[in-house]
């Protein structure tokens, strides 16, 4: 095995990235989400219904995906909508593409 692309502490870093990136998304509702957000951006109220999960484990994988910058939230009245952070989906994908091609 060639772990070249691992010598280095920046490389190691961008490594520990991807990992990171992959242990959120492996979360089968995290990855739901996500496909549920590919189109558009949809309010809490429709997440919860696609997923038929309770509100606050929705809640939490919303978090959990808003804090690693996969997704992004705006409030509109009382109502809050989430849609895909693709920038930052961009960046992951293609940084995990770099350990993998």
């Amino acid at each position: 095995m060639n772990f070249n692309c691992c010598k280095t502490k920046k490389s190691q870093a961008k490594l520990k990235k991807v990992v990171n990136f992959l242990k959120v998304i492996s979360e089968e509702n995290r990855l739901k989400v996500l496909c549920l957000l590919q189109k558009q951006e949809k309010c809490v109220c429709e997440i919860w219904q696609f997923l038929d999960l309770p509100q606050n484990l929705i809640s939490h994988h919303l978090k959990v995906l808003k804090d690693f910058g996969l997704i992004g939230s705006r409030k509109q009245g009382t109502k809050v909508f989430y849609f895909l952070s693709k920038k930052n989906i961009k960046k992951f994908t293609s940084l995990m593409s770099h350990y993998i091609k």
